[in-house]
């Protein structure tokens, strides 16, 4: 994917693509999925590289941590339930719009064509991330550096 094109679709750092203006907030850091779940794993250290950076999640971490709420059964569900929302309170969610779409599908092909498979999930999260020109905080990071210009910050 070429520098001058992923700039074209991506849009400024901070910049709400689909509006066409700012963000309330800037932000600074996308969270990915292992990083939120990690405190109820007992991983009390992970997600301090992002320092105090402005946070945010994609609509894709949405889904995955209500899935384990769903998968969750009895008393551990109820717990999960409530870990959920109480992160869910505390973020914004970025919801996918044509911009990610459209950085989405150029990721996906290409690195397809290089066969270098990234699950589905994560190549929007990547592509939240490239669009909105957000850092990436992962415990993940080596499934992730095979994204092109995607900036990760390790835990």
């Amino acid at each position: 994917m070429g520098a001058a094109r992923r700039r074209r679709v991506r849009g400024r750092p901070g910049c709400d693509p689909a509006r066409g203006r700012g963000a309330q907030r800037a932000l600074a850091v996308l969270i990915d999925t292992d990083v939120l779940v990690a405190p109820e794993r007992g991983d009390e250290g992970a997600g301090r590289s992002a320092g105090d950076e402005p946070r945010a999640i994609s609509v894709i971490t949405v889904s995955e941590l209500l899935h384990g709420v769903h998968r969750a059964t009895g008393a551990r569900r109820t717990q999960r339930r409530a870990f959920v929302e109480h992160l869910l309170a505390g973020i914004e969610a970025i919801p996918i719009t044509q911009p990610v779409a459209r950085v989405h599908a150029e990721i996906w092909a290409e690195l397809s064509a290089a066969g270098r498979v990234l699950g589905n999930h994560d190549l929007w999260i990547a592509a939240t991330a490239l669009t909105y020109g957000l850092g990436l905080v992962t415990g993940s990071a080596r499934d992730f550096e095979r994204v092109p210009g995607l900036r990760l910050l390790a835990v």
